[in-house]
């Protein structure tokens, strides 16, 4: 059975670190789902580590600006996903929305 979630909209409430295999990281602005697919992810050896910056962000203008961007973008991964995505932050609107959110949470 496929799994459902993955065709549902995606609110997203939390920032996290996510640790690339090289040892870099970046700052992604996520949910509780695909923190458990990064969490999967980082068993699998597609990336080293993930972990929770912040829970429960205020669902601004800028959240919402930014979650209509990866919700039209790109697809939240099933459980048997062999490949771990990077979602890009093109420069203009979704880029300054991004950063908006890390400032505002006084993350990065």
């Amino acid at each position: 059975m496929p799994d459902k979630a993955v065709n549902r909209y995606q609110t997203l409430d939390l920032i996290e670190q996510i640790t690339r295999l090289d040892g870099s990281q970046y700052f992604e602005v996520s949910n509780m789902f695909m923190n458990g697919r990064a969490e999967l992810a980082a068993n699998r050896g597609m990336i080293k580590e993930v972990r929770i910056i912040q829970l429960n962000i205020a669902h601004t203008r800028a959240v919402q600006a930014y979650e209509k961007y990866i919700n039209d973008t790109y697809k939240m991964p099933p459980e048997d996903f062999t490949k771990w995505e990077e979602w890009q932050k093109p420069a203009g609107p979704v880029r300054d929305a991004f950063e908006e959110i890390l400032k505002t949470n006084h993350v990065g």
